[in-house]
């Protein structure tokens, strides 16, 4: 029976415990207004939030994610192993891809100050 009590005092006090931690760790950051605004990509959150955003530097991001998504997807290939001539598909894909860079490049989508 003393068992029984001992772990259902145990079993109410943790979690107590870390209510009133977090109360507590809440209350203090509750008290710092500036860290709780948002802060967007540099951006002052204050001002008017139509500010003209550069379509071209949107651009840019969109075709780094894109390029960054294939590449993390196609590293791995030449470690899979799964064709004798998997190094060769490798290359490919790379050259494939180098070529689209070349097309972006050329095509000024990769010179957003302008």
């Amino acid at each position: 029976m003393v068992t029984f009590l001992f772990m259902l005092f145990i079993c109410l006090l943790i979690p107590m415990i870390l209510f009133f931690m977090s109360r507590f760790i809440y209350f203090k950051n509750k008290l710092n207004l500036q860290k709780l605004s948002p802060f967007e990509c540099g951006f002052d959150n204050l001002n008017s939030a139509r500010v003209p955003f550069s379509t071209r530097f949107f651009l840019l991001g969109i075709i780094f994610i894109i390029f960054d998504i294939e590449i993390v997807l196609l590293m791995p290939i030449p470690l899979l192993s799964l064709v004798d001539d998997c190094i060769y598909i490798f290359l490919f894909i790379m050259m494939l891809l180098f070529i689209g860079l070349i097309h972006e490049w050329m095509e000024g989508s990769l010179d957003w100050m302008n």
